[in-house]
């Protein structure tokens, strides 16, 4: 498997790149978010990702490793290839395609070109565990507070409220609380309802 590429760029696009290391030129698909950050005509270091099909290799480009681990885990995913995954990488950086999964938020991934609902549920079902074991990123997203949001959003729906009016109170809670406990969060979710 190839690795790492570290060479001189030679054509950069939206789209792919060439990079000559020591006379070979390789030929890398890249996602927009990667197209972004690299430089222009310099020294480069990409990491990649090498499928190997019946009738072709190809590779593809990454500017760091977490990257390429988002990408990893969404072609993991039965029906999502890595065209789709690449799709999702240019139309979302990698730490809001980490959230949105960490967060089920079907609509975001939804909103990415070729992913219907059906895909969208699948990657969230597939990944929501793995993907907060990634390294790199900014920061593991899920935090205490979002576990008892939802723990407190699933308890209010029980009791009859529409999720998205109990989602804005608490979220409203949250911001003036310091360490809210789910009980004392449905308490006051329930005064404001």
């Amino acid at each position: 498997m190839v690795h790492h590429l570290k060479g001189q760029l030679i054509e950069k696009y939206p789209t792919h790149v060439v990079i000559d290391c020591n006379g070979v030129g390789y030929f890398l698909n890249i996602s927009l978010n990667t197209f972004s950050k690299l430089p222009d005509a310099e020294a480069v270091h990409i990491y990649t990702h090498l499928q190997v099909k019946e009738d072709s290799h190809t590779l593809y480009g990454f500017s760091d490793k977490y990257e390429r681990e988002v990408f990893r885990l969404l072609i993991s995913v039965s029906g999502v290839g890595t065209s789709t995954a690449r799709t999702m990488l240019s139309s979302l950086e990698p730490s809001q395609v980490r959230d949105a999964i960490a967060t089920a938020d079907v609509a975001t991934i939804q909103s990415v070109k070729g992913i219907g609902a059906k895909t969208a549920q699948r990657v969230i079902l597939d990944l929501k565990d793995k993907i907060l074991k990634v390294q790199g990123g900014d920061e593991v997203f899920v935090s205490q507070d979002n576990t008892i949001k939802e723990e407190a959003l699933s308890a209010l729906e029980t009791l009859g409220f529409a999720r998205k009016q109990a989602g804005k109170v608490i979220d409203k809670i949250l911001k003036d609380s310091t360490s809210p406990t789910v009980e004392s969060l449905i308490k006051l979710a329930l005064k404001n309802l």
